[in-house]
């Protein structure tokens, strides 16, 4: 009855930009912290940033100053706005939410969004 959906993935060139959106449905109390990760071919899922309820804000530095995440919280959705692309930011991006349901909290993921930076 809760879940979480990105969208907004795609191909982009080198220094180029892309925003990434991550809804939470179902029902819902509140939506505490969230986080975006990534998974690239062979790798193990990193993090790569995170948000409070209150927009506080952490990030991995391979992506500090060029990402940047935001969430609106009237509509329980988290923002990835990526920045000067890098061939190496390509990867599949999960959020993670820390989601008050009904008498219970999830710790839910998405179902991933590929993002791809080549020329």
């Amino acid at each position: 009855q809760v879940q979480l959906v990105e969208s907004g993935g795609g191909l982009v060139q080198p220094g180029g930009s892309l925003t990434l959106s991550c809804a939470a449905s179902g029902s819902i109390r509140s939506v505490n912290d969230m986080a975006w990760f990534r998974q690239a071919p062979g790798k193990q899922r990193e993090f790569v940033g995170r948000v409070t309820h209150g927009s506080s804000t952490n990030y991995a530095d391979s992506v500090n100053g060029r990402f940047t995440i935001s969430r609106d919280n009237s509509k329980n959705t988290m923002y990835l706005q990526m920045n000067t692309l890098k061939l190496e930011d390509t990867a599949v991006y999960y959020c993670n939410a820390k989601i008050l349901g009904r008498g219970i909290e999830y710790n839910k993921w998405g179902q991933g969004t590929q993002v791809t930076v080549s020329s």
